[in-house]
């Protein structure tokens, strides 16, 4: 399984300063909140990312702890989304529905990465190439899933991952650093670490937004 990191320093400097003042996310916040953009935001919002489909788990870890503290999944099929459960990260270019957002551009992307890793935590996260129809499931599920009360981040979404063809083996449980050691058993995982200054490798800045 191999491993990148990125730095997140050099990934700031792509970002203006208003973006990242915007997805500022508060990991603890209080969710599980209707939110509900219109059809007009979110047919503008929509991102078509290209490459291969497939679904990225991130994992916001702690690194003293050495425990998991968030999770959240991209879904990239005929468009790319991002399902937050629990969460209260917002953007104004990814409009929301219930803890699903979309237009998940690479800035965006990026900007979540930055938004959840502080000194205090890095991001585990781990890509995997997936069928269309998976991809497409996925979409539907977690169309349907929110909004997430808070704390379920990893329930709700290992029960989304727990029903696609080939996910039977994710257990289900509240633990997001479970849920990512399941999820690295998966055969042709890619797993990258986003550090919140980490000097080396800038060459795989763009590891985690890249088309497969």
């Amino acid at each position: 399984m191999p491993v990148f990191v990125m730095p997140l320093g050099y990934v700031r400097g792509i970002l203006p300063a208003g973006m990242l003042l915007a997805a500022f996310l508060f990991l603890t916040a209080c969710a599980g909140q209707q939110t509900w953009a219109s059809d007009e935001a979110v047919a503008a919002a929509r991102h078509v990312h290209g490459g291969a489909p497939e679904l990225t788990l991130v994992t916001i870890m702690h690194h003293r702890s050495g425990n998991g503290h968030h999770t959240a999944l991209f879904i990239n099929g005929a468009e790319r989304v991002l399902f937050d459960p629990a969460g209260s990260w917002h953007l104004d270019a990814a409009p929301e529905r219930n803890d699903l957002h979309y237009g998940m551009t690479s800035a965006a992307g990026a900007s979540f990465y930055l938004s959840h890793v502080r000194e205090s935590h890095y991001a585990v996260v781990q890509r995997l190439r997936v069928t269309p129809d998976v991809a497409a499931q996925a979409m539907a599920l977690a169309q349907q899933a929110g909004p997430v009360g808070p704390a379920r981040c990893a329930i709700s979404t290992s029960a989304l991952l727990r029903a696609l063809p080939g996910f039977e083996g994710i257990s289900s449980n509240w633990h997001p650093h479970r849920l990512m050691r399941d999820f690295a058993q998966l055969p042709g995982v890619i797993t990258v670490e986003l550090h919140h200054d980490d000097p080396d490798v800038l060459q795989k800045a763009y590891q985690a937004q890249a088309p497969l």
